[in-house]
């Protein structure tokens, strides 16, 4: 029998049900009833596992004639055309349950705008948490609008703002990969009323990228976070254990008949400095006083395909960029033969930075940073530092000027996401003076960067491939610059795959490098600390000076379970070819290695007993040359956790096995050392409350006692009222090794490696003061006082590297055989290897070295004013202040450190920079 669900009972859906079910029940036995039930529910589930579940949807309303004014009070009548969508569904921390205050959103469109109001609902408004902090810091109760104009399921622009009005932004790439760096032009107020509080958004179509279609499907999502809660609750339900994001979003329909935007914003700048420092006797350079001033312009457009350039593409551009107002980089003592890794801060080469992101192989270890393209290599220091005479001075610049630079990026409408980056240097000068006679020299050439990344989503970015290629041309006509390559490529392949709504993923990368110039600069690439050619044990590897070319080979294969449960996992391979070179354009700490991994990590989401969420997981990792010589191994096992009264804790054990060292004596062969435990506990108060604070430790020992190392540094984090922060972080850290790199002695027919025990000492401490007056204008200081002692004892030489004796690979020497030369401060020598017993150190030692021990103290510092008038028109004034010094003492006194840290002189920059946005 057909029964119609159209029946005359259909108004009212309890009736129809009745008579539905009262008519089955009259025509089949119990029985079958049940089993026709259950077979029904049996469908429903399949049908659902193969379809997925419905997402919800909300229908913007047009606004044609005057548009809200926002102001943060809805009291236009246009706002009444819009119905509310609530229901939000709390994500953390109790998944699917009710959140504790609603949160309710209603959109308009017009022509050149969309219009948003969030009605974020409070029982207790006075404890809306309202933090002055600066742009995309999240701080405080916020809440979010999340747009997928694309409609591509992967890619979305985010706009936001805490309860005190301060915006949070970016964008989403590859469904869950967010760039807080990007900072779109758009308009936010907030009001705090007896409901709670009210938020009021315009958003500019130019700041968005959608197709030309005459009725758009827009992916949505509104998120709100209850701070004094640690309460996150979503208008469209996404599981924390979902590997997903962005493709699990509502829809947003009903706009129709807009088209795309193309935006013009033109930036110029105008700035001025004063440096001052202590005035040099006879030095015409250090005058004590110094006068610049600067001018450029920064641009961005994105237009229509009448001007080549489709509006899913915007071209960014600068001038003559000054960077003068960012943050300087932190003091860092290296000791190692390592290239230091320092992040970027420049706003040019921030934003948007993830599109021309190609790491080889993620995740940590020796090659955790190693990328095709590390854009602090624009803009770098001179190459080369000239030789200076007695009585020479010489003014150099300390960074490349760039001339300009162009970068091209978005995403199609066909999923192809495009990146270009092209950059000019400045051909830079060293001015040298003699006596009034003056004469310059290149220190740096002429430079091209080119950078270029596609990527295309394939299958809704279920596989995404993609490609990446560099270029570095120098142009050189100084022979002292001939060390340099002339020029250097590197491209990249890599395919990513996911399955099972992402659940589990297969990444491969294939990374090539080629790199031309002289012999001298390729010779220069075989000796240096990436590879060392030269090593008296490396087989498999030969020096060849008459080599005018260099190329390499490198990628990883990395894949697991990324979701879907409280259970993740994964391995990782991956292997760098010893003539790989990326360090023109990219950033590679060392070649010549093979590398694999693996990790599981199990996770809470919910609460559980007295924890908010907690997690465990376990790491190990080996690695190789490509002799397939063992080079290190080890684990780890830890675990973090949140208590319910938001307290943190965290705590892990390392083990490093056995350790080839093919780096610490510059080219000799390497050094064997035993493994290492090291235990790490860290602690952290209630962040949430005005005051908190954390501490963290870690405690290192080394098999055979070859190496202990401990330290401790924390945080104290003060918020009197919502405008002011307060921040202090404090750090300690020791570390006593028992054969650490001293000097090479290059003899007629040997090469002698002097190595001693160093006992290192360094304290620092971080200090941050933050004062928002309004959203838009803040107040910024960071100080940092830094101290290090480097003090090194029991001298020895290298006897036999890879003993598997650690200890019989040195030979120690005795007080008869050393001799501290302390007129010279230099330590003589008399090596039983070379002369046997018959030499005096004093007056006929065999060989010679400077006294290695140092102690560097320095004090860094920025105060920064940053008032944003208008949106997109900033203005700076900047002090940067900064002193150190250095002396040949060991002995960490930390009183004495600050005494002569206190008679340094001290170099002053007081900068000021204007800049006004025009948009058309």
């Amino acid at each position: 029998m057909f029964i119609r669900l159209d029946s005359p009972f259909e108004g009212n859906p309890d009736v129809s049900r009745t008579y539905l079910f009262s008519n089955f029940a009259s025509l089949f036995p119990e029985w079958m009833i049940k089993l026709k039930i259950v077979f029904i529910f049996f469908i429903f589930f399949l049908a659902s596992s193969i379809l997925g579940q419905e997402v919800r949807t909300y229908r913007a309303v047009r606004v044609e004639g005057e548009p809200p004014h926002i102001d943060g009070v809805l009291s236009e009548k246009v706002w009444e055309l819009a119905e509310w969508s609530g229901d939000f569904t709390q994500q953390e921390p109790y998944e699917y349950a009710k959140p504790s205050q609603p949160t309710a959103f209603k959109i308009l469109y017009g022509k050149q705008n969309l219009y948003v109001a969030i009605r974020c609902y409070d029982s207790e408004p006075d404890k809306i948490e309202r933090r002055l902090v600066r742009r995309d810091n999240m701080d405080g109760d916020a809440v979010f609008i999340g747009l997928d104009s694309y409609n591509d399921k992967l890619t979305a622009f985010v706009f936001g703002a805490n309860a005190a009005g301060v915006k949070i932004d970016g964008r989403i790439s590859n469904d869950n990969n967010f760039d807080v760096t990007w900072n779109p032009v758009w308009y936010v107020k907030v009001k705090i009323d007896d409901k709670g509080w009210l938020v009021e958004m315009k958003i500019p179509y130019n700041q968005l990228r959608f197709s030309d279609a005459k009725e758009q499907v827009w992916g949505l999502e509104i998120l709100r976070v209850l701070f004094r809660k640690q309460e996150t609750s979503l208008w469209e339900m996404v599981p924390r254990q979902s590997a997903g994001w962005v493709s699990k979003w509502g829809h947003l329909t009903g706009i129709n008949n807009i088209n795309p935007k193309k935006e013009i914003a033109l930036t110029p700048y105008v700035m001025g400095d004063l440096k001052t420092s202590e005035k040099e006797e006879g030095n015409p350079y250090a005058t004590g006083k110094t006068w610049e001033y600067n001018a450029g312009l920064d641009g961005k457009i994105a237009l229509d395909g009448k001007i080549a350039v489709t509006n899913d593409l915007t071209l960014n551009f600068t001038v003559n960029p000054d960077f003068g107002q960012v943050e300087a980089d932190p003091s860092v003592v290296n000791l190692t033969s390592y290239e230091v890794f320092y992040e970027e801060k420049r706003p040019f080469f921030v934003e948007g930075s993830n599109i021309y992101d190609f790491p080889i192989s993620k995740g940590g270890g020796p090659s955790g940073r190693d990328n095709l393209f590390y854009s602090r290599r624009i803009g770098k220091r001179p190459s080369y530092y000239p030789d200076l005479a007695d009585g020479e001075y010489m003014k150099i610049s300390g960074n490349t000027r760039i001339l300009g630079a162009v970068k091209l990026s978005g995403k199609t409408k066909n999923g192809l996401s495009i990146g270009i980056l092209e950059s000019l240097t400045n051909k830079e000068t060293a001015e040298i003076d003699n006596n009034g006679e003056k004469r310059k020299e290149v220190v740096e050439p002429f430079t091209n960067f080119f950078n270029a990344r596609l990527q295309q989503d394939i299958k809704k970015g279920k596989t995404i491939v993609g490609g990446m290629i560099t270029a570095t041309n120098r142009f050189i006509n100084d022979s002292t610059l001939e060390f340099l390559p002339k020029a250097a490529y590197t491209g990249g392949f890599d395919f990513t795959n996911f399955w099972n709504e992402k659940t589990y993923s297969l990444e491969i990368n294939l990374v090539g490098s080629y790199v031309s110039g002289t012999k001298e600069a390729i010779l220069r690439q075989q000796l240096s600390s990436r590879r060392y050619y030269q090593r008296p044990d490396a087989l498999h590897l030969n020096v060849d000076s008459t080599l005018t070319t260099m190329s390499g080979f490198g990628g990883a294969i990395r894949g697991g379970k990324i979701g879907g449960g409280n259970w993740t996992y994964g391995g990782r391979f991956s292997w760098l070819s010893p003539g790989l070179e990326l360090n023109d354009m990219g950033y590679l700490r060392s070649a010549d290695n093979i590398q694999e991994s693996a990790w599981v990590t199990y996770q809470i989401y919910v609460p559980v007993s007295i924890f908010r969420k907690y997690s465990v997981s376990f790491r190990q990792w080996s690695g190789w040359d490509f002799s397939l010589t063992n080079l290190w191994s080890g684990f780890f096992f830890g675990g973090s956790a949140q208590f319910m009264n938001y307290y943190t804790a965290e705590a892990g054990i390392r083990r490093f096995f056995k350790e080839k060292n093919r780096a610490e004596l510059r080219g000799g062969p390497a050094i064997d050392y035993p493994g290492s435990w090291m235990i790490r506990p860290s602690f952290g108060t209630n962040n949430t409350k005005k005051l908190w604070a954390s501490v963290r430790g870690n405690y290192e020992w080394g098999d055979l006692n070859y190496k202990t190392s401990w330290g401790i540094s924390g945080g104290l984090n003060y918020r009197p009222f919502d405008a002011f922060q307060f921040s202090v972080q404090p750090g300690y850290f020791y570390s006593r090794e028992d054969a650490r790199y001293v000097d090479d002695i290059e003899l007629k027919n040997d090469t002698r490696y002097v190595m001693a025990s160093l006992n290192t000492s360094t304290f620092v401490i971080n200090l941050r003061l933050n004062f928002s007056i309004t959203p838009d204008l803040s107040i910024q200081f960071w100080g940092q006082p830094f101290f290090f002692s480097g003090d090194y004892s029991d001298y020895k030489v290298v006897t036999d590297a890879g003993n598997k004796n650690y200890h019989d690979q040195f030979y120690h020497f005795s007080e008869n055989e050393i001799w501290y030369n302390k007129e010279d401060d230099k330590y003589q020598v008399c090596d039983p290897g070379i002369s046997g017993n018959g030499c005096d150190p004093k007056t006929n030692p065999d060989y010679s070295f400077s006294n290695p021990d140092f102690s560097f103290y320095d004090l860094l510092s920025n105060f920064v004013i940053r008032w944003e008038y208008v949106p997109g028109s900033t203005v700076y004034f900047v002090w940067s202040h900064g002193q150190d010094g250095y002396n040949g003492s060991g002995e960490f006194n930390l009183g004495n450190q600050i005494d002569n840290l206190l008679n340094t002189t001290s170099t002053n920059v007081y900068l000021i920079k204007f800049s006004y946005r025009f948009s058309f």
